[in-house]
């Protein structure tokens, strides 16, 4: 299920602002009801005060009209009494003390303020309690009203401004889909936030990266282009020229290059293949015994060894195991030993080591042949790249043996033989490593 950023953040921001306003406007009308109630009791206060200060002077309703002596306030409805003098109401008891009291008058209740003087006798000051609290009620309303008429607003704003500020990622968006497939442009990071800038800066290296693939894409497709012209042009002139033999004797002779042609092309075409595949990336990785492998290897190639006289070993301090992909190990291994019997003349020597350490493993394929100068050990990695005067070859198994090592997270490097003339093939991989 899709979950939209901005419907999240303007739904919690929204929410979080309507619960505080909602918590500061249940605070602030218990507040304003409150002090409303402390303002009516000073009230009662005050009027009871000015009673005994300047007698009985405040205009009272005459006797049986709005009550005993009753102020006529509908809104207020406060009673004054004095004693002795008025006829106490009978849910007024004689005992009380002074102060304030809540008191049941019936069918409402009544607060009362009670002020005793030595000169005039005791000054009462009632008010029913529903009074009070409609005046309270009303007065607290006031001061909330204006909150939550703004709670609304805040919540629009809270939207407006989210939207407004998730705008530049709505922008980016649409200039990625503008983006050609083929050429990708790096994104403008200007005027953005500082938290997308890293985002942006990381999608520019991704598109980066991925124009520089299809840069090779592009080359190896061109180089493939070229490389099987080559021979599928003298197949089909070798097809021509058998096709003309006037006898049986000049067809066999002109069958052998034919065949020949046939299994270059193969070759190639298998060469191809295989750099696809790895270019993939889909191989299952486990744990390979390097030693088995190794020793297969030298188990195929020993006729061919054995032909030219070339002496091929294998030295090991133990056996190896390492986590790879065994068939593209073994394509790695494969191509290294291929190229070190190709060139290595008769008579001379091949040898496969294996060493491991805590770091990792180390697997070398040393020969004693013609080797390789220190100015094109790098070139010799490109695909197409042959070696002037290096014979018949496509120039693609270092290329898919650099490939193969950088997908196992390995490395493949050529070095000078140490022990005298010749070349090193070595492939480094770690222990503990990222999988790529």
């Amino acid at each position: 299920m899709n979950r939209s950023l901005q419907r999240h953040l303007s739904l919690m921001l929204g929410s979080a602002v309507l619960l505080c306003g909602l918590v500061a406007a249940i605070a602030s009308f218990a507040l304003a009801y409150l002090e409303a109630k402390e303002f009516q009791d000073d009230m009662l206060r005050q009027i009871a005060t000015l009673e005994s200060a300047n007698g009985p002077s405040l205009p009272a309703a005459p006797r049986g009209a709005a009550g005993e002596g009753e102020i006529n306030d509908p809104e207020s409805r406060i009673q004054i009494l004095h004693f002795p003098g008025d006829a106490r109401p009978a849910w007024l008891p004689d005992d009380l003390p002074a102060g304030f009291h809540t008191l049941n008058a019936g069918s409402e209740q009544m607060r009362v303020f009670i002020r005793d003087t030595p000169r005039q006798g005791r000054g009462v000051v009632a008010q029913p309690t529903d009074a009070r609290d409609e005046i309270a009620i009303n007065s607290a309303l006031r001061t909330l009203l204006p909150l939550l008429l703004l709670l609304p607003l805040l919540a629009w704003l809270v939207v407006r401004i989210v939207r407004g500020e998730l705008a530049p990622i709505a922008r980016l968006s649409k200039n990625l889909d503008a983006q050609p497939a083929d050429r990708p442009q790096a994104i403008a990071d200007t005027g953005l936030p500082d938290e997308i800038t890293p985002f942006v800066q990381a999608i520019n290296r991704l598109l980066e990266r991925v124009n520089h693939l299809m840069a090779q894409q592009r080359r190896f497709i061109a180089d493939a282009a070229h490389e099987l012209r080559s021979p599928l042009t003298a197949l089909s002139l070798q097809a021509q020229n058998l096709k003309q033999a006037g006898s049986l004797e000049a067809a066999r002779e002109r069958v052998a290059p034919l065949q020949e042609g046939i299994e270059r092309a193969r070759k190639l075409t298998e060469q191809l293949l295989n750099l696809a595949r790895i270019q993939t990336g889909s191989h299952v990785e486990t744990e390979t015994n390097v030693s088995a492998l190794a020793r297969e290897l030298i188990a195929e190639n020993l006729p061919y060894a054995e032909s030219k006289g070339i002496d091929l070993g294998l030295e090991e301090n133990a056996p190896l195991t390492l986590r790879a992909a065994p068939d593209t190990l073994r394509l790695i291994l494969k191509n290294a030993l291929g190229n070190a019997l190709k060139y290595t003349p008769e008579g001379g020597e091949v040898t496969l080591r294996l060493l491991s350490d805590n770091a990792g493993a180390v697997i070398e394929v040393v020969d004693n042949g013609p080797g390789i100068p220190a100015t094109e050990r790098e070139r010799v990695f490109d695909a197409f790249y042959r070696l002037p005067n290096s014979g018949e070859g496509s120039g693609l198994g270092l290329a898919i043996t650099r490939e193969a090592a950088t997908r196992l997270g390995g490395d493949v490097s050529l070095h000078e033989r140490q022990d005298g003339n010749g070349l090193a093939f070595r492939y480094r991989q770690g222990r503990h490593r990222e999988t790529v």
